[in-house]
């Protein structure tokens, strides 16, 4: 114990000579004492926190409230012959509180831990700030889970400072792990997967995309699952291990789209001059982007036409851009084909017959009957006839 210690155990000790009209204006003085403590912690409280970590500045102010409040205590006992010295005093208290050593370290570990919490959230806004992509609900996200690691390390670490013996928690800690893990497994594959989308970033809110045979846009992502806006109005709600399971195709990411019509021109007609034709009509629409340029392709020969594959962009996707700009140039390049006089043909066969079965004939047409030597039909009949028949 060094001399500050001793002396104010010391002038602790003076306490006990007082009469007893002394001792209940001491008492009162104490008392005053704490609630101008009170006071003035709450009046530096703010100015702390303006020049220190938040976190710091609590445990600064609560170790000194702390440590006013002991002497205090310590101060009523000798008061009022309770104990004899301070130093039986404190003994008193220890006996009391029973090893009070390990509990103010408990307590120090504790608040190690909250201001540990407050530095790693520091660190993840600041992290957070410099990274457009991290929404703020991953951001408080990762923050719950590292502030939850560290309390339950704080606690481990205090339950070993009382000498609890960890193992019989950690096996039935375990056990039950096992058993909420396969009662449950779905709910933690879910959450499994929100941990991955999260990180992975397929698609953010407000983005259209097309998950599992839904196609919309998305309105929430959550830890367990998204929720879709269709375009029928309707909201899908798709747990996240389904979606981290299935393709997905985000149509907005990128800021643009590409979108694509066929449409068939007639064999007779020039297919070269019907794709110009068409890609200066997309050129002029509004509903289109200049740059990429729209773009014409021979795609296949169909069964009634050459199909042209229209390939154009449009900006900042969504549906209703979309089915505006796709409804512009179909009917922008129907009206350049009409006035052009590019044919485009609808759905047509051409059917032949075989010369030796004597072609195709109309089946109300008379057959003429031929007979063989031997009184038979010959084969063109007999065939006419079934024609007839079917």
């Amino acid at each position: 114990m060094n001399s500050t210690d001793g002396g104010i155990l010391a002038a602790i000790d003076q306490l006990a000579n007082f009469t007893q009209t002394q001792q209940v204006a001491a008492t009162v003085g104490i008392l005053v004492g704490l609630a101008v403590a009170v006071w003035a912690v709450r009046r530096v409280r703010p100015e702390l926190r303006r020049r220190f970590p938040r976190h710091v500045g609590d445990v600064v102010l609560l170790a000194a409230f702390g440590t006013l409040l002991f002497g205090a205590a310590v101060s009523l006992l000798v008061l009022w012959d309770r104990a004899t010295t301070a130093t039986v005093a404190l003994d008193q208290i220890n006996a009391t509180v029973g090893k009070g050593f390990r509990v103010v370290f408990a307590l120090a570990v504790v608040a190690g831990a909250y201001i540990v919490t407050g530095f790693v959230k520091k660190a993840i806004d600041r992290f957070t700030e410099g990274h457009d992509t991290i929404s703020q609900h991953q951001s408080e996200i990762v923050y719950r889970v590292s502030q939850l690691t560290v309390y339950v390390s704080a606690v481990a670490i205090i339950l070993g400072m009382w000498s609890v013996d960890l193992s019989g928690l950690l096996v039935g800690a375990g056990f039950l792990g096992i058993v909420v893990g396969m009662a449950a497994r779905q709910t933690l594959g879910a959450l499994l997967a929100g941990f991955v989308l999260m990180f992975s970033r397929p698609f953010e809110i407000g983005d259209w995309v097309e998950v599992d045979d839904e196609e919309g846009i998305v309105t929430d992502i959550s830890i367990v699952n998204t929720r879709i806006q269709t375009f029928a109005g309707e909201y899908v709600m798709i747990p996240n291990d389904i979606v981290s399971g299935e393709k997905i195709v985000n149509k907005s990411r990128k800021g643009r789209l590409r979108i694509e019509v066929e449409v068939g021109v007639d064999y007779e007609a020039d297919v070269r001059r019907a794709a110009d034709l068409a890609e200066e009509t997309m050129k002029d629409l509004d509903e289109v982007l200049t740059v990429p340029t729209p773009k014409v392709v021979l795609k296949e020969f169909g069964d009634s036409a050459v199909t042209l594959l229209l390939r154009f962009w449009i900006d900042k996707p969504s549906a209703r851009r979309q089915w505006r700009a796709r409804t512009a140039v179909i009917e922008s390049v129907k009206t350049t084909f009409d006035r052009e006089g590019v044919k485009i043909p609808y759905p047509q066969r051409e059917l032949t017959g075989r010369e030796e079965s004597g072609g195709f004939r109309v089946a109300d047409e008379p057959v003429v009957r031929e007979t063989t030597a031997d009184g038979g039909l010959t084969d063109d009949a007999s065939d006419a006839n079934e024609v007839s028949r079917e």
